[in-house]
């Protein structure tokens, strides 16, 4: 028996989706913070480029509550829950601003999250709620010349002198480092206890002998600005000791793991909004008579890169929706890292290649997308390390 016309379910492509992890109230964040970006942030992507992004971004968003989203409201947050952040993380992309985007993620979800979990209640009221206002700038202290990957191979010592630390050493790659007014920073305090000799401190920027001595070059997220650091005889007092003494290496794994699932997201939203710009371009580009859209070469290549978009994107959403709920899935979050941020840079260099000569161009964005994309296979953890944790997760 035919069945009728009107009874038949048409597939619609173009109806907005909403995963199950997102309500009503997320959506309406996810619209006022996608219009902040696209009205206030990104007309001035290509001057940031140039110069980095100012300090005044840090204050508007404290003013319009965006970098509290996830955070108590006892310390001047929104109280929201972590879905909030990965709204953030997803449409700060509009910002057009792989280095912003970076510079507030810092901020938001690497510096402040082990400051709320470990902190003392004065640690918390001097550093989060004025970082919560956007009035201070926080920064963390891993990666040193000689230690990335390999944090047992930190060399920042800090020595116990009386009722006070002396810190001695260097950080690179420090992310918001010339602009920031605390670290969060990974020392060593015993070199014979092994992954229980590390503390983290909360020191002050302007503290003598805190020496922000270049402003680095890199390939890309060029509007944050990037600072090799020293420290010599940098005197704190003990109350500057974040958690406890000896544990600082375990508090700075569990805050690698949240900065990691915040930064798969980015990803998987750098990816969609780069595969759109790209899709846009396909149907008004003209070649041999037509759209080169509608050439089956490109057709496939788009429709490869919205598969492991879609693929990313899930990955994602029920691993966050696990964190959420009060597991601790490092092996999930670890191939969420991996797996995003792998299709990010595929993504990005497919596109390039959809623009042809157009996309080695800087005019039309995209190479800066490749480019700034590129870093999230090494920051937070390399493809290596990460793999390493999944295989060894398995008891290999």
């Amino acid at each position: 028996m035919a069945t009728a016309q009107s009874n038949v379910v048409k597939p619609d492509h173009e109806a907005r989706r909403k995963h199950f992890i997102f309500t009503d109230e997320h959506e309406q964040l996810r619209e006022s913070i996608r219009n902040f970006a696209a009205k206030e942030l990104a007309p001035h992507a290509e001057e940031w480029e140039e110069t980095t992004f100012p300090d005044s971004v840090f204050r508007r968003m404290g003013e319009l509550g965006f970098l509290g989203l996830d955070k108590p409201e006892a310390y001047g947050g929104q109280g929201g829950d972590y879905y909030t952040s990965l709204v953030l993380a997803e449409e700060i992309v509009n910002a057009n601003s792989g280095g912003l985007a970076m510079g507030l993620a810092v901020h938001t979800d690497m510096a402040m999250p082990p400051i709320l979990a470990f902190g003392t209640e004065e640690q918390k009221q001097e550093w989060v709620v004025p970082a919560i206002k956007g009035e201070k700038i926080l920064c963390l202290g891993i990666t040193e010349p000689d230690a990335g990957s390999d944090v047992s191979g930190i060399k920042t010592r800090a020595v116990k002198d009386g009722d006070e630390y002396v810190i001695n050493g260097s950080k690179t790659y420090i992310t918001n480092g010339h602009r920031a007014d605390v670290i969060v920073l990974v020392t060593k305090t015993d070199t014979d206890a092994g992954y229980d000799g590390f503390t983290l401190f909360l020191v002050p920027m302007d503290a003598p002998g805190v020496i922000r001595e270049k402003r680095l070059e890199k390939l890309g997220m060029h509007a944050s600005d990037t600072a090799l650091l020293a420290f010599q005889d940098v005197r704190v007092p003990a109350s500057a000791v974040l958690g406890q003494v000896g544990k600082g290496f375990y508090h700075i794994m569990w805050e690698l793991q949240g900065e990691r699932l915040i930064g798969a997201a980015g990803c998987v939203a750098g990816a969609q909004k780069c595969f759109e710009r790209t899709l846009q371009y396909a149907n008004e580009r003209k070649a041999f008579g037509r759209s080169i859209g509608h050439f089956q070469v490109i057709r496939h290549k788009f429709a490869e890169m919205a598969t492991k978009i879609e693929s990313a994107r899930q990955m994602v959403y029920v691993t966050a929706w696990r964190f959420n709920n009060g597991e601790y899935p490092v092996r999930e979050i670890s191939m969420a890292k991996l797996h995003a941020s792998r299709i990010a840079v595929e993504v990005a260099d497919e596109c390039i290649q959809i623009h042809g000569g157009a996309g080695y161009m800087r005019e039309y964005g995209v190479e800066r997308v490749w480019r700034d994309m590129r870093l999230n296979r090494i920051g937070a953890g390399t493809d290596e390390i990460m793999l390493d944790v999944i295989g060894r997760s398995y008891g290999l």
